[in-house]
C-alpha cells in the first residue's frame, strides 16, 4: 500500500480509532476506580559477619537463603500474628509476604502487601524485627569472631499503593488497547471490502488505469 491509501484509510476510518480509543481509555479507568486498593511496605535485613574475612563472608553469602526460608514459614507467620493479634491464618499472611535473598549486598529483603498501609507497616516492621532477634539469638552459640549480625538497614517503609496502577499508566494502557483493536477493525473492513468498487478511484485502484469519464446514474 502506498502512502495515499494510508491517508485515505485514515480519512475513512477515524471514527473507528476514536471510538475506540475513549472507550478502552474509559474502561480502564472505572475498572481502577472499581478495585480494592493494595499498599506494599518493604523492609531490608542486613546481615553483617563478624569479621572481614573472606570464608566467614562467602559462608554468610551461601546461608542467606537459609535464613530466608526460616523466616518464611508458617510459624513466623504465627509469631506476627500474635505480635500484631491479625485476624488472619498463617498461611494467609504468607500469601501476602514476599522474600528475596540479595547476596550482593547482604541483605534480605521483605515485602508485605496489604489491604490497609498501616498494616502492611506494622506487619513488616514486625517481620523483619523477628529476624534480627532470631539472627542475633543464634548467635549466642557461637563464638563471637564467628558471629554473623542482622540488623535492619531502616524502618519499614510506610505502604505504598501497588494496585491498582495510576490513572496516568490506566489510562495510557486504555488508550493503547483501543488502538489495537481499532486497528484490528480497520484491517478486517478493508478486507472485506477488497475488489468492491464504488468510487472512480476504486476502479483506478483495482486496474491501474485513468477513468475517462462515468455515465451519470438515470433519473
Amino acid at each position: 500500500m502506498e502512502l495515499a491509501d494510508y491517508i485515505r484509510i485514515v480519512r475513512k476510518r477515524w471514527w473507528i480509532v476514536a471510538v475506540a480509543v475513549v472507550l478502552t481509555t474509559a474502561s480502564a479507568l472505572v475498572f481502577g476506580e472499581l478495585q480494592d486498593k493494595e499498599y506494599t511496605s518493604t523492609v531490608e535485613i542486613i546481615i553483617e559477619p563478624a569479621r572481614p574475612d573472606l570464608g566467614l563472608t562467602q559462608s554468610t553469602k551461601w546461608l542467606l537463603r537459609t535464613y530466608m526460608t526460616v523466616a518464611d514459614s508458617n510459624k513466623w507467620a504465627q509469631k506476627v500474628i500474635d505480635a500484631l493479634d491479625l485476624s488472619m491464618t498463617d498461611q494467609e499472611l504468607r500469601g501476602n509476604v514476599r522474600f528475596a535473598a540479595l547476596d550482593d549486598r547482604m541483605v534480605i529483603k521483605i515485602e508485605v502487601e496489604n489491604y490497609d498501609a498501616t498494616q502492611a507497616n506494622r506487619i513488616a516492621q514486625a517481620w523483619g524485627e523477628e529476624l534480627v532477634r532470631w539472627r542475633n539469638e543464634k548467635n549466642n552459640d557461637q563464638r563471637k569472631e564467628d558471629r554473623v549480625y542482622a540488623e535492619l538497614r531502616d524502618p519499614a517503609t510506610p505502604g505504598v499503593q501497588s494496585w491498582p496502577p495510576s490513572r496516568r499508566i490506566l489510562g495510557a494502557a486504555g488508550a493503547v488497547f483501543g488502538l489495537v483493536v481499532a486497528g484490528v477493525v480497520i484491517f478486517f473492513l478493508e478486507w472485506v471490502e477488497v475488489g468492491v468498487i464504488r468510487t472512480p478511484q476504486d476502479l483506478e485502484r483495482e486496474l491501474d488505469l485513468p477513468v475517462l469519464g462515468t455515465i451519470p446514474p438515470a433519473n
